[in-house]
């Protein structure tokens, strides 16, 4: 994957967005000195290639709320990617990352049933060639979670939504 070219408006485009997604177009172009066409040319081609999205985010402290888990697996290391690759289009997993550590993938997703976390550690992941062992941890308690950094939510409910 290519890392994405953008000029300064473009991240001073994000930075306003991510302190306020709701301000105007036209208040962005007048305090960026450039037009609303070109304001709303440049948030539809981030958009578009998938660098920015719009949300409301939940909070993950809600008593029906999933519940968050991590997924530390340890996979052969000359597959990493190969393997990263085949637990991102897993259903229910939200992020994949390679990492350094005691496991060099680290899986993110949402879940509401032990059976389906249980399914997807188990059943899915650990069945993949070049997986060795898997770890799931489950988050009790949310103590502090900046939305700013990243959405993290259901799967399923985001593909039911067609997102």
């Amino acid at each position: 994957m290519s890392t994405p070219s953008l000029d300064d408006l473009d991240r001073q485009l994000i930075d306003i967005l991510a302190h306020d997604a709701r301000v105007s177009n036209r208040k962005i172009a007048a305090d960026l000195g450039v037009t609303e066409g070109t304001v709303r040319g440049r948030i539809k081609r981030l958009q578009q290639e998938k660098l920015i999205a719009f949300t409301a985010i939940t909070s993950l402290g809600l008593e029906d709320s999933a519940k968050l888990a991590i997924i530390g697996v340890q996979a052969e290391f000359n597959r990493l990617s190969e393997i990263a690759a085949r637990i991102a289009d897993l259903p229910h997993v939200n992020a994949v990352m390679i990492a350094m550590g005691r496991f060099n993938i680290m899986v993110v997703c949402m879940f509401r049933e032990l059976d389906r976390l249980y399914e997807l550690a188990s059943d899915q992941i650990l069945a993949i060639d070049g997986v060795h062992h898997v770890e799931s941890s489950i988050a009790v308690k949310t103590v502090k979670y900046n939305s700013r950094v990243v959405r993290i939510a259901e799967a399923d409910r985001i593909a039911d939504n067609g997102d």
